[in-house]
């Protein structure tokens, strides 16, 4: 069974850092194209940045240049570095696999503010 469990959220001053972690367990991470989303109080849930297994990374335009997506194929493990946060950044954030749709996990709460 695949299971999903991100870490590394927090509470954090705009301009400030954090790096989430995603780590996966009971699949081939090898294989996988991983995802991070984001949902913010009473919004849907919105796609940040992808990597894939050929280590492509893709970003939404809002996170640009401050967002940085990688993976450990050894640890299994997808992250997510996060610099010069802003407030509108404040949201859950959840990773997944493409090839694993079914799986969900609780995801980790990030907060932006002064």
């Amino acid at each position: 069974q695949v299971q999903l469990v991100e870490s590394g959220g927090g509470l954090v001053q705009p301009g400030g850092s954090l790096r989430l972690s995603c780590t996966v367990s009971g699949g081939i991470f090898d294989l996988y194209d991983m995802r991070w989303f984001r949902q913010a109080p009473g919004k849907e849930r919105d796609w940040v940045a992808s990597i894939t297994r050929t280590w492509m990374t893709f970003y939404e335009d809002s996170v640009k240049g401050r967002f940085t997506i990688s993976r450990d194929n050894e640890k299994n493990m997808s992250f997510l570095q996060m610099n010069n946060l802003k407030p509108e950044d404040t949201a859950v954030y959840f990773c997944d696999s493409v090839q694993e749709p079914l799986v969900r996990s609780q995801g980790t709460q990030v907060t932006v503010s002064s």
